[in-house]
């Protein structure tokens, strides 16, 4: 895919896949399946794979390889499938670029190593040029995070300017450093904010195609309500979202045991997606919590 047609998917309603886990921790990939299907038929054209949601730091290579034959074998077509690697050095990631794209994924989240940290700009942009020989890449800027605001802007800059097929930017960074990126990038490549409303409001002004979206994943009306008032310049109805469904939402669960995290995941399983598990040593609600986030949600006429 081109940079205008990794646009076209990223522009509004974005799903980040959270890898479902059974009770004894192996992947539950007929779970994995149902998310798919559940968030495209909400209204998601990306089925977006990620180090994090997608719990990759606590996979083995083995099963990451294995999330991303199932994810795009089972999105077969409906949507751009993005694939990720993690924390690979040049090699490994060109390596995993070309295994990704034999099975059918359409871009690369390339999240590079950078302990210490000790990579360059030079070096940073030299990785995402090498590997976007092999397939369209996205850049994540919570690469950019140990070196700072200057340090990623630069990166990017001369990484889109240099090579063509680095067609995407996932923002984590936000606020002020969000706002830059967009008046930096947004003109050549696709830009979104890595989570939250309230954070994809805070770059729309400058230059934002899309946001990843939670709602999408329990109850897609919410999302879509929210990004409807988005395309008709409604900033009071996509206030009145915000208030009343998703702050309160990310209020609630960032104060649950095991964190927002654990909150997802339990409330993938009130509205019947996927089960609460995680992988230990992750905590999983328990049977009180999971009462709770149901009456939380009863609370916003969203369940019965």
């Amino acid at each position: 895919m081109d940079r205008d047609e990794v646009r076209a998917h990223l522009t509004g309603i974005i799903s980040s896949i959270a890898t479902p886990f059974k009770k004894d921790g192996s992947v539950d990939y007929d779970g994995l399946r149902h998310q798919i299907d559940f968030v495209l038929e909400g209204g998601s054209r990306t089925v977006l794979l990620t180090v994090g949601d997608s719990h990759y730091i606590c996979m083995s290579e083995a099963e990451i390889a294995e999330v991303t034959r199932v994810a795009c074998e089972h999105t077969a077509g409906r949507g751009m499938v993005v694939a990720a690697d993690r924390y690979h050095d040049t090699r490994r990631s060109i390596a995993f670029a070309s295994f990704a794209k034999d099975q059918g994924a359409d871009v690369l989240m390339v999240l590079p190593p950078n302990w210490g940290p000790s990579c360059t700009v030079e070096t940073m942009v030299e990785h995402y040029g090498a590997v976007s020989r092999t397939m369209p890449v996205m850049i994540v800027t919570g690469a950019f995070s140990a070196q700072g605001p200057e340090f990623g802007l630069e990166v990017i800059d001369r990484t889109l300017d240099g090579f063509e097929n680095v067609v995407a930017i996932k923002d984590d960074m936000c606020g002020d450093f969000a706002r830059r990126l967009c008046l930096v990038a947004h003109e050549r490549v696709a830009v979104f904010a890595g989570g939250q409303k309230v954070n994809h409001m805070n770059m729309w002004p400058y230059g934002c195609d899309g946001y990843m979206s939670t709602y999408i994943t329990l109850k897609p009306e919410i999302a879509r309500r929210y990004w409807s008032a988005i395309r008709k310049a409604d900033v009071e109805g996509a206030r009145k979202v915000m208030r009343k469904y998703d702050m309160p939402f990310f209020d609630y669960i960032g104060k649950l045991t095991g964190g927002w995290n654990a909150g997802l995941h339990g409330a993938m399983e009130i509205f019947g997606v996927a089960k609460r598990w995680r992988r230990k040593p992750y905590y999983s609600l328990n049977d009180r919590e999971m009462e709770g986030l149901r009456e939380f949600f009863r609370s916003k006429k969203l369940l019965r």
